[in-house]
C-alpha cells in the first residue's frame, strides 16, 4: 500500500472506497509511519512493562494504537487484568519514591471537563497473559496538542465515574509523546 495523504477533505472519499473503514485504519497502522509516538517503560517493582503508543492523524481525528508487554497478570482466574490508560498533562516520566511518575501530572484536560470527558481519557487496556493491543479513533485531541505530554498505564481499571481520575490506581508505566 502506498502512503495515503489523508486529510479532512478526502477522508470520506477514501473511506467510501473501503467496504469497512476499519480496514483502512488497520492498513494505516500496519503500513504508515505515525505522526507521534510514546515508548512506554514500567516503573521499578512492576515487572518489565514496555511498549509503544502510536498516533496517526486521519481526517479530523487521530488513530491511536497501543502495543504493551509485561503487564501484571492476576493469578485468580477471575482477575480482570484491565488497566486505566490516559494521556497526562506533564512532560516527564520522573517523580519521587512515593510516585515514580509524579511529574507526569494529572489527566490531560484543557477544557476542564469532568472525568471521563477529559481529552486525555482513553479506553482501558485489556491484558491477556501480560500483553495488550488496542486501537481506537478519536477527535479529542490533535497531534500538536499532545506532543511532549505523557501516556500513563494505571494498575487498576478506570471506573469512568470517580473524580478526578477514575480511581484507576497507581501509575505503573509511562512514556513521553514525541513527534516523529
Amino acid at each position: 500500500m502506498k502512503n495515503l495523504n489523508i486529510d479532512e477533505k478526502n477522508m470520506d472519499e477514501i473511506c467510501n472506497n473501503y467496504d469497512n473503514p476499519g480496514r483502512l485504519f488497520m492498513e494505516i497502522a500496519l503500513t504508515q509511519m505515525p505522526a507521534a509516538y510514546a515508548e512506554l517503560m514500567g516503573n521499578p517493582g512492576t515487572g518489565e512493562i514496555n511498549g509503544i503508543v502510536r498516533f496517526f492523524p486521519i481526517g479530523a481525528g487521530i488513530l491511536v494504537n497501543a502495543e504493551v508487554y509485561g503487564l501484571p497478570t492476576g493469578i485468580d482466574p477471575c482477575s480482570s487484568d484491565i488497566f486505566g490508560f490516559h494521556i497526562h498533562e506533564g512532560h516527564s516520566c520522573t517523580g519521587n519514591d512515593d510516585d515514580p511518575y509524579a511529574n507526569a501530572g494529572a489527566h490531560y484536560n484543557p477544557s476542564l471537563c469532568p472525568h471521563p470527558a477529559h481529552e486525555g481519557d482513553m479506553p482501558p487496556l485489556f491484558g491477556y497473559n501480560g500483553s495488550a493491543w488496542m486501537m481506537y479513533y478519536t477527535d479529542r485531541f490533535t497531534i500538536s496538542n499532545i506532543i511532549g505530554k505523557t501516556v500513563i498505564i494505571h494498575s487498576q481499571p478506570d471506573d469512568f465515574t470517580t473524580q478526578p481520575s477514575g480511581n484507576s490506581g497507581t501509575k505503573i508505566a509511562c512514556g513521553t509523546i514525541q513527534e516523529v
